[in-house]
């Protein structure tokens, strides 16, 4: 059974060349992908493509920057690094 998905999930890579990196959930598609961004290599203008099942959930949501990104308001990528700052140590 898999996890309910979100925007603003905060997440880690399971899989990948990224494994172990913190992200959030900027937007989601039907086929099973989560678009994730870091603000530094990921930008919200370039997320990066990863398949739901390679993500592992740290259990919390950014409401804000999730609110932000389904409202379709702009959102910076500072806003998402100082957001992830927090998670950065796992």
């Amino acid at each position: 059974m898999q996890k309910e998905v979100f925007v603003g999930d905060i997440v880690y890579s399971k899989a990948g060349r990224d494994r172990g990196k913190c992200y959030i959930i900027v937007r989601l598609d039907d086929k099973g992908y989560a678009f994730v961004a870091n603000g530094e290599e990921k930008t919200a203008a370039a997320p990066k493509r990863k398949n739901v099942k390679h993500l592992d959930f740290s259990g919390d949501r950014n409401d804000v920057i999730g609110d932000k990104f389904l409202s379709g308001k702009q959102v910076f990528d500072s806003e998402i690094k100082s957001a992830l700052r927090a998670y950065s140590g796992k």
